[in-house]
């Protein structure tokens, strides 16, 4: 911690709103600077908490299909993926890798509108990456503005072509695993319209047996202006997608390089076959000079079919609501000013899930008896108030938030009925449950010395249980007990721009409390003897930690030379279990001073990208995360693993032509390394048909363990 100080002494010696929910920007800034820095500084600011961004040039260092190798450069921000294209767990600050294969206390967004269910749990299977053009990361609790999440808040953001007239592109790419993947689109521009319109293909045979991923993506975007005050945006999108699911493999075989798949999986044809259908109308209304609403409604529905080694599950989840937010700014006299941000989020969603347990080693399942078909109805509703007070002679500002937030699940048992399942009758597992509306405060201050921004922050978040955790299953009857995790957060972050704004940096140290922490735990039924799972609050952990992000724009350095940008991303994490009591197997074990299960101590990302004159660039990133442990008792230590990944183009206009090719190779240095992990409780996975011997864990799920290679081109035609 010594360190940290004394780097931020280094750095520190020497309002507004941006996108769909914000018009106006902070100084200029953009003579020197990365493309990214003007939009990041926006957000740190307007947020008050560490805040990251990702711009087009980001999200395109690699396949930007692929948003595990973009997002995944950022400081604290980890993505795990259980399949090629998806199964995506995003970790911010070692925060969202607590249940098994769904992403949870992570909070989403695509366009300012919510894509996290009214359940909490974020799939991001039906978002075409590859029209993504900006990303932000805020970290960790932001419950203020955004409801519940622990671990922050994504921000996806697809924004339509400003080039006026009509316009023609397409994309083409090859590779390794026999990867195809095309694009066409088409956007129209005029003074009061724009419009886009894309088809997007991706297939492959994957890196792992069994690993095959089909896509197709058809997606719309309209933005219109209604009048000189209002402005309309329209997105519809419609994914169907495929993905093999091999399973996961034993740390022996993971070590030797030696994927087999898991035999468990293959006997059932395990897979992921999902269709999507998300539309958005957003509103945007300059009701007076100093006051504008931004309002969207949403829609969406997921129609899933997976099939694993143990069950085969079919859904069908719509889900809808709306956020507004209204943005009132007043010039209180001449040295004082005052921003409000206030509004409200609602989403409901009504899932229908039947799930059967197999049987054999084939796709016999077992009486229904033992599977479940519910119908839930879950609801979520927050709402916000946030005061920004500045003293303009001074340059310091005051942030104080509050939220209030509030969900309910209803579940309806469909094999209840009397007598139409036989043995049933006594088995009724609907239940409903309301948690209490829960308050969380977000206070500031923020000092801006130059083009240098200091910001002491506290912030609180939570974390609700899910519909499917609150119930016991075993014993039949509600998860009365079980309540929100709780966080509270310090952050002390800088965020600035020296030499001539050449050289950007963002430091933060942050310490985070959290409690009642969410955990699997098993028991035993004290008539019957029968072992079950449930979900429990198992106690405390500190998360305290260090994040460096620094960056350099060297222009014009030679007459061939255009650009050089090289970049450092690091993390420093210490993140410990303080009084956590959890049960395995009937035993109960306390895990003070424990590390915190699978988040790497160190992670960092070092990148120069270079640019030469006549259009050729190259694109080098170097990743690393260091050893992870994966069980509460910190027995098992997954080794640390890097990766160098490249990229060599050339892009240029010939009239009206735009060329941009390509060729890319990842893990040049032919790392062992893993996509996935099972952690917690969740360790010591073994299927009883598995090609594994029983007792054997089956907890790493790996990623391509030799280098691997794509190329492509981009083709656009103005008319």
């Amino acid at each position: 911690m010594k360190k940290c100080v004394l780097i931020l002494g280094a750095l520190i010696i020497p309002q507004t709103f941006y996108s769909q929910e914000k018009e106006s920007k902070i100084d200029s800034v953009n003579i020197f600077r990365r493309s990214k820095i003007e939009i990041e500084r926006t957000e740190f600011q307007r947020h008050a908490q560490s805040t990251e961004t990702l711009s087009e040039s980001e999200l395109n260092r690699n396949n930007s299909s692929f948003i595990e190798q973009s997002l995944g450069t950022l400081a604290g921000v980890q993505v795990d993926k259980r399949t090629q294209l998806g199964g995506q767990r995003i970790v911010i600050r070692g925060y969202g890798n607590d249940q098994k294969f769904n992403n949870w206390g992570i909070k989403s967004y695509l366009n300012s509108v919510p894509i996290t269910n009214a359940d909490g749990v974020t799939i991001l299977e039906d978002i075409d990456f590859s029209l993504i053009n900006q990303v932000e990361v805020i970290k960790g609790p932001a419950a203020t503005m955004y409801g519940g999440g622990v671990g922050g808040v994504v921000r996806f953001y697809m924004k339509p072509s400003t080039e006026k007239g009509v316009t023609l592109s397409q994309k083409f790419i090859g590779g390794s695993f026999n990867l195809m993947q095309t694009a066409t689109r088409v956007d129209a521009v005029t003074d009061n319209s724009s419009l886009m319109f894309n088809y997007g293909h991706i297939q492959s045979d994957g890196y792992r047996p069994r690993g095959n991923s089909l896509k197709n993506t058809y997606s719309f975007l309209g933005n219109f202006k209604i009048n000189a005050k209002q402005e309309l945006t329209v997105y519809a999108n419609h994914t169907n997608s495929d993905e093999g699911v091999t399973g996961q493999i034993s740390f022996d075989d993971y070590y030797a390089g030696n994927d087999p798949g898991n035999l468990a999986y293959a006997n059932r044809n395990a897979a992921n076959n999902f269709d999507v259908s998300r539309a958005t109308v957003s509103h945007k209304w300059s009701i007076t000079p100093t006051i504008t609403n931004f309002t969207s409604i949403f829609y969406s529905h997921l129609d899933a079919k997976r099939v694993a080694a143990g069950a085969a599950e079919n859904s069908q989840n719509p889900n809808y609501g709306f956020r507004s937010v209204f943005m009132i700014n007043n010039k209180l006299s001449e040295d004082f000013s005052n921003t409000i941000e206030t509004g409200a989020e609602y989403s409901f969603s009504r899932s229908l899930i039947s799930n059967y347990r197999f049987a054999g080693k084939g796709l016999e399942t077992q009486p229904i008896g033992k599977g479940s078909y519910f119908k839930y109805k879950n609801n979520q509703l927050s709402f916000f108030l946030v005061e920004r007070l500045t003293y303009k002679p001074l340059e310091m500002s005051l942030i104080l938030g509050i939220s209030g937030n509030k969900l309910a699940y209803n579940r309806e048992d469909l094999l209840a009925y009397p007598g139409l399942v036989a043995g049933y009758n006594n088995m009724n597992l609907s239940f409903d449950k309301n948690f209490s509306t829960v308050f969380k405060p977000h206070i500031a201050l923020q000092k801006t010395f130059g083009k240098q921004i200091i910001n002491l922050s506290y912030s609180e978040g939570y974390n609700a249980p899910t519909a499917a955790t609150a119930f016991i299953n075993g014993i039949n009857k509600p998860n009365d007990d079980l309540k929100p995790e709780n966080a509270r957060m310090w952050d002390f972050s800088v965020q600035g721009l020296l030499f001539n704004t050449k050289f950007d940096y963002q430091i933060s140290v942050f310490n985070i409390g959290v409690t009642d922490k969410l955990t699997q735990v098993s028991g035993k039924d004290p008539v019957t003897g029968a072992a079950y799972t449930y979900w429990a609050n198992t106690g405390n952990q500190k998360n305290k930690g260090i994040e460096t992000s620094l960056g350099y724009k060297f222009e014009n350095v030679e007459r061939l030379i255009k650009r050089i940008e090289p970049f450092f991303n690091a993390s420093y994490y210490d993140f410990r279990y303080q009084d956590f009591v959890t049960r395995l197997n009937n035993n109960e074990k306390n895990y003070i001073h424990n590390q915190v299960v699978g988040v790497p101590r160190t992670k960092f990302s070092l990148g120069v990208d270079l640019d030469i004159k006549m259009g050729l660039y190259f694109i080098n990133t170097l990743n690393y995360v260091s050893d992870v442990y994966t069980d509460f008792g910190n027995t098992n230590k997954v080794k640390g693993f890097h990766q160098y990944n490249a990229k060599l183009g050339y892009k240029h206009r010939f009239g009206k032509w735009d060329f941009d090719g390509y060729i890319a190779g990842n893990n040049l240095t032919s790392q062992i390394n893993y996509t996935f992990l099972f952690l917690g409780n969740s360790v010591n996975d073994s299927d009883s048909d598995s090609n594994y011997p029983a007792g054997v864990a089956t907890d790493v799920s790996p990623g391509p363990s030799k280098a691997y290679f794509f190329g492509g081109f981009n083709l656009t035609y103005h008319f």
